[in-house]
């Protein structure tokens, strides 16, 4: 059977947009959530507000319509909230890529899926509201975990319904409904949901990681079709 990489680039002339992105005249910046950037103090990430600031001054100083990046990225930003903290290790590797940018920016569906569950994961520093999809491809089923959304996305929601490609089927939440944070979509692949429903861990033990990078494969796969990074921006 052919691997998920595999099937995705078999089909790649049928995946379609996941945000608004024009190639010729916007631009992606790559943000660093680890400890090698020093700009984000522990007072910035303990206030959502001063936090978001910090992205927003980002994204204006660099001239990039959203940032991006985070798989498999170690993030000291995790520190902010105790969701992520167990006795034994802390939760820090994080297993879906996160495009940030405005409040109300679209989502748009990129191949033809069934609604898996949905949720509003409200705690603090959790993913707020959240809609899994499920797609099949060649015979390949997977997820897709949308996390960080607004609530409104899950107005009118029911298991197994249908959402076709390129529809616009939900939108980037604020802080008040994201689960804390400054807005952004965390874009998470996971092909065996197990049990669960309408949450999937976005973040590891480094301990475990291995065994959950293989249960979530890198999303850039999908995200690369239609975002494109210059290479003067390139990490």
């Amino acid at each position: 059977m052919k691997t998920f990489e595999q099937v995705i680039k078999a089909n790649a002339s049928l995946i379609e947009k996941v945000v608004d992105f024009d190639e010729n005249t916007d631009l992606l910046l790559p943000l660093d959530f680890t400890a090698a950037n020093t700009e984000l103090t522990t007072e910035t990430l303990a206030d959502t507000d001063l936090f978001s600031k910090w992205v927003d001054w980002q994204l204006l100083k660099h001239n990039a319509r959203y940032g991006i990046g985070g798989y498999n990225e170690h993030r000291t930003i995790y520190t902010r909230s105790a969701h992520f903290d167990t006795e034994e290790e802390p939760r820090r590797l994080h297993l879906g890529v996160d495009i940030w940018g405005p409040a109300g920016t679209g989502i748009y569906n990129f191949y033809d899926a069934t609604v898996h569950s949905f949720a509003d994961n409200n705690h603090f520093g959790d993913y707020g509201a959240t809609i899994i999809l499920q797609y099949e491809i060649e015979g390949f089923t997977f997820h897709v975990l949308y996390g960080h959304l607004s609530l409104e996305s899950l107005n009118g929601l029911k298991e197994g319904d249908f959402i076709p490609a390129k529809a616009e089927f939900a939108a980037f939440g604020d802080k008040e409904e994201n689960g804390n944070w400054p807005p952004h979509l965390h874009f998470q692949v996971i092909l065996d949901m197990g049990n669960l429903m309408g949450d999937y861990p976005g973040v590891c033990k480094f301990s475990q990681r291995d065994q959950y990078l293989a249960n979530c494969p890198d999303p850039n796969i999908i995200l690369t079709h239609h975002l494109k990074m210059p290479d003067n921006m390139k990490t």
